[in-house]
């Protein structure tokens, strides 16, 4: 079993090739954090607690002075007893106390992993099961901390439950997914920051005394911080190294945060930010908390991304997409913004067709009166001055091209200038008396009530059941306020934030299992609200709506720590680029968007024919090694210097590709030869442009030497087949 329970010496132990996580129960009540890391033949116990006589400490056992709770490495916190440290929970009773003696009262074992109610997780699979029941006897309340682990992974994931067995409601402040004490506080802590247009930085630095925290209370999980968080050994590079990652499947208000506390460990907790929740449990129910992936690495950097992308690419999103490849798409936002008509469409769908890309996409613009950003928003009828024959004629028009269709839509927001608003003002998000903000000219349904879930599931059921639409662009431009309903009293107002997620994955789960056929696109005016919960549901995201080649490659690296390539979404569009004003190449800007999930977003009608003829060859290259774009191994050999450059590798069986790109040029440039690192060693590669053959060893150790470059912005192609 991979899981085992020592009745001797009151510990667990999570086991498989890969790695290892021991919990111990100390004086029959506390569950300790005892190890995590590389895996072990077995735990017999080498590492003891410390038991120190510490000053100003309460002590819980009053016979023991060395037991306290404030300085135990723990599995999950304790309330109002002694451990002053961050918390993993908050629960005040009918009587205001926030007091609870949560003690271990029994475990189950169970080979599967079973679905969270209402929420994503990660799929079922080689999955063995533990379930640790504590128990206040006083409330009668019952904690569950569940971990499953993965045979075929270096990870386990962990949540929780809560339920209330008492005959009184209690209020959850604060329900985290998981709390660890890690037994030291040499590491560097990683986390992805950005803005809009700018998403997915690396930032690391070197853990301090104190708290370090990242989180979101916008109601998404936001382009400023993705829900995720890394602890590295100081020497840990891409290649080598330790490290222990933790990402949040979930799609609203987040905390992520590490504390190094006083006696030298530290703390990591992941959950639902807590200053905007709180959860009426009353007698009888069940509250489930998001699940956090803990993925373990001895390889470094690119050991940690492996890990992610294949258990996300096998085990989160839909199975009908998991080894589906993706179709070349031309995306009409950047061709045409609001001013199209149904005639302009087929003629950029004909030069499509003639240029090798397989789905055409009509961005937003095609409804209501919706000529800018002012309107329309929910009025979800077609304009028939644009399109005369409507979403179906002009989805036949396409699919005779031979074409795939399909249609962008903003299913959570509102207009006020909508037909919609002025039937039910109540749908949407508000606070009695208080202004409603707009953001890009739009506010936000309530999709905490039942009847607007219902309502945008009936509306677009019937678009997509008439079978004409294959890929949705599901967006959501603006972040939440006045986050209050009308539909529920004052005492759960705050609980809208995570009802509206709920809401939210309620129709996703729906719409996705009626028509698993359709390419569903997450997008959040590009990547603010990329994270695992989305991808559960929609296979790829719109990485960024800046899609400048330089500022991609940047943003693309950032991603590919935890996604990857195949659910990220990059095209190719017109320079002057929109968002920064750039012109780089447009073979910089095709490798870039290869890189990614291959698209265009300009009006191939306006191109000179040596461009379309240039766009037709890249998709054809393309399109002949989509299986390595898509599904090889990418591994980052070369993290961005001061000028940009930067460069990765997709290898899979049959073949290899090394992208790189220099970024700004500059003088006085050093010799450079970039090492492969991951092709197999005794097989040998021929160069596909020189036909020069030469062992992976060679490639991987002596490496490839990158020439001088005396132009900004290029980018070289080095590609082998496996001979």
């Amino acid at each position: 079993m991979p899981i085992l329970f020592d009745s001797e010496k009151q510990c667990f132990h999570l086991k498989n090739d890969q790695l290892s996580y021991v919990i111990g129960i100390e004086k029959d009540k506390y569950l300790t954090h005892r190890y995590f890391g590389k895996s072990l033949p077995f735990y017999a116990g080498s590492n003891s607690l410390q038991e120190i006589d510490r000053g100003f400490a309460t002590n819980p056992d009053p016979t023991d002075r060395k037991f306290s709770l404030n300085s135990l490495p723990m599995e999950t916190s304790s309330q109002g007893t002694g451990d002053h440290r961050i918390s993993n929970y908050q629960i005040r009773s009918t009587n205001g106390a926030n007091l609870t003696n949560f003690f271990y009262r029994e475990h189950q074992i169970t080979s599967e992993k079973k679905p969270l109610n209402g929420l994503p997780s990660l799929r079922n699979g080689q999955v063995t099961t533990l379930e640790i029941s504590l128990y206040d006897e006083i409330q009668s309340l019952e904690m569950i901390l569940v971990y499953s682990l993965y045979e075929e992974y270096p990870v386990i994931t962990r949540s929780v439950r809560y339920l209330n067995h008492g005959t009184q409601s209690v209020y959850l402040e604060n329900a985290g997914s998981m709390l660890m004490d890690l037994p030291r506080t040499d590491f560097d802590l990683i986390t992805l920051n950005g803005a809009h247009t700018n998403e997915a930085n690396i930032a690391r630095q070197p853990l301090h005394s104190g708290i370090q925290k990242i989180e979101s209370s916008r109601g998404t999980s936001s382009p400023q911080h993705q829900p995720f968080l890394a602890l590295v050994e100081p020497s840990t590079t891409e290649f080598h190294g330790e490290v222990f990652a933790f990402h949040l499947i979930y799609s609203g208000n987040f905390t992520a945060q590490v504390e190094v506390e006083q006696y030298g460990s530290s703390r990591v907790q992941l959950g639902i930010q807590p200053e905007t929740f709180e959860w009426c449990l009353k007698s009888t129910e069940i509250f489930q908390t998001p699940e956090v992936v803990l993925n373990y690495s001895t390889d470094g950097l690119n050991g940690m991304s492996q890990t992610f992308h294949r258990i996300y690419q096998n085990k989160l999103v839909p199975p009908t997409w998991q080894k589906k490849q993706r179709p070349v798409l031309l995306n009409t936002w950047e061709a045409n913004y609001f001013d199209f008509h149904e005639k302009e469409l087929l003629a950029q769908a004909d030069l499509a067709k003639e240029t090798g890309i397989e789905l055409f996409v009509l961005d937003d613009g095609w409804f209501g009166q919706r000529n800018d950003d002012a309107s329309s928003l929910g009025d979800w009828q077609e304009n028939t001055e644009k399109l005369p024959q409507g979403i179906a004629g002009l989805a036949d028009k396409i699919h005779q091209k031979e074409l795939q269709f399909g249609l962008w839509f903003e299913p959570e927001m509102i207009s006020k200038n909508s037909r919609l608003f002025e039937a039910h003002p109540d749908w949407v998000l508000q606070v009695p008396a208080y202004p409603m903000t707009e953001g890009r000219r739009q506010l936000v349904l309530d999709l905490s009530r039942r009847d607007v879930q219902d309502y945008l599931i009936d509306m677009l059921s019937g678009y997509l059941a008439t079978g004409k639409i294959d890929y949705i662009k599901w967006d959501m431009n603006r972040h939440l306020t006045e986050v209050g309903s009308l539909a529920f009293p004052a005492s759960q107002q705050k609980e809208i934030h995570h009802r509206y997620v709920l809401g939210l994955y309620r129709i996703l789960e729906t719409i996705t299992s009626q028509f698993p056929a359709c390419l569903f696109e997450n997008c959040s005016s590009g990547g603010g609200r990329f994270d695992p919960g989305m991808m559960y549901y929609m296979p790829q995201t719109w990485t960024s709506d800046n899609s400048d080649a330089l500022c991609r490659s940047q943003i693309q690296y950032g991603y590919s720590y935890l996604y990857p390539p195949v659910m990220m979404g990059a095209h190719v569009s017109p320079v002057p680029n929109h968002q920064v004003g750039r012109i780089t190449p447009l073979q910089t800007r095709g490798l870039i968007a290869m890189s990614g999930n291959l698209g265009y977003e300009l009006d191939l009608t306006n191109l000179p024919a040596d461009e379309q003829t240039n766009i037709a060859e890249q998709i054809a290259f393309y399109k002949a090694h989509r299986s390595l774009f898509q599904f090889g191994r990418f591994y980052r050999l070369q993290p961005a210097n001061d000028f940009f450059a930067t460069a990765w590798l997709f290898v899979t069986e049959e073949e290899a590709a090394v992208i790189y790109f220099n970024g700004l040029a500059r003088p006085a440039v050093p010799i450079h030869q970039l090492k492969t690192r991951y092709l197999e060693e005794q097989a040998i590669y021929q160069d596909l442009t020189t036909g020069q053959k030469i062992s992976g060893a060679e490639l991987n150790h002596a490496g490839i030497t990158i020439p001088r470059i005396k132009e900004d912005f290029a980018t070289l192609l080095f590609h082998w087949k496996k001979v």
